[in-house]
């Protein structure tokens, strides 16, 4: 009842899927490698709650974000897409894929939206897009809009802290969240009422990529995906995975096994809720080069004892 409640003050207008309906708003696969990092916040305390009950949003949160797994792809051009057929009610274009800090926030403040469009559709309803690729808007002001046309390209611009396109849903001025439009939750089994055409994925955190390395990666090179693999004679073999949607008691278990067997395996407990971290595991040469041949990596993430999602990788070292 107190989920009901708070929600029925947060998204104030109800809605059903028969009114209006939306198709994803990204072209890449929301199984992976795309994934949908946050949901719209249904708490008005300084807490936050997806509609699932769950922790992926953020507070104020008023999209929906659906994110790229790393930032060099931006540079591939994945497409925005209309999520909805409609007139373009205004754009803007021009500002930097920079990723979001203290030092960028005076640039952008009054353009929080970075590169973005707004669509008006009928009966009140209204769609925007947020943090594109600078100079990738293909449409213009009054120009009319179907579902699943190019808009531009997925960003980093604006405040944006990830590579993503921030989807917001509105009728008559009011914040809807398309998966739950009635606003009213039930936690654990929540409404299979939505505005999406086809149903989009949920998946309550995950991993997002793992990797090899020589050693301990920086947090900015596995976002950027450019961490370098090892060699033979690397100082160490190191196994990382980088992880959303993490809650505190998760736990993320990690391996790399060689052509002579386990190289190491460890389970390692996370003590803290976070939207994006990772957590990576090593051992050091002690002499010769390291073995040659298939080397296999395992990341599996738990939450109380059930798996959430697991990810194998290769590396062969000549």
């Amino acid at each position: 009842m107190r989920y009901a409640l708070l929600a029925l003050l947060s998204l104030a207008v109800p809605a059903t899927a028969r009114e209006f309906s939306l198709v994803s708003p990204i072209a890449c696969d929301l199984d992976g490698p795309c994934y949908i990092q946050q949901y719209v916040d249904h708490d008005p305390s300084v807490k936050a709650s997806d509609f699932t009950c769950s922790g992926l949003s953020y507070d104020g949160h008023k999209g929906t974000d659906f994110a790229l797994p790393s930032s060099d792809m931006i540079a591939q051009g994945i497409d925005v897409l209309a999520a909805a057929a409609g007139t373009v009610g205004g754009t803007r274009d021009g500002m930097d894929d920079v990723r979001y800090s203290a030092e960028t926030a005076p640039q952008i403040k009054g353009r929080e939206c970075g590169n973005g469009i707004v669509i008006q559709h009928e009966s009140g309803w209204e769609t925007q897009y947020c943090h594109l690729r600078k100079d990738s808007i293909a449409v213009q002001s009054g120009q009319r809009v179907e579902a699943g046309d190019v808009l531009g390209q997925v960003g980093m611009s604006g405040r944006a802290e990830f590579p993503h396109v921030h989807l917001s849903v509105r009728r008559d001025g009011a914040v809807i969240d398309p998966f739950d439009p009635d606003g009213i939750l039930t936690c654990g089994t929540p409404d299979t009422t939505t505005l999406w055409s086809d149903p989009l994925p949920y998946r309550a955190g995950g991993i997002i990529s793992t990797g090899t390395a020589a050693a301990v990666p920086q947090f900015e090179a596995i976002r950027a995906n450019t961490v370098v693999a090892p060699d033979a004679n690397s100082d160490a073999l190191v196994i990382y995975s980088f992880l959303f949607g993490t809650r505190s008691g998760d736990i993320i278990r990690l391996s790399l096994t060689g052509p002579d067997g386990p190289v190491i395996e460890r389970d390692v407990q996370l003590d803290r809720s976070q939207a994006q971290s990772f957590r990576a595991i090593g051992r050091k040469r002690r002499g010769d080069p390291w073995p040659s041949g298939a080397y296999t990596g395992s990341a599996e993430l738990l939450r109380a004892g059930a798996t959430i999602d697991s990810q194998i990788i290769t590396l062969t070292l000549p």
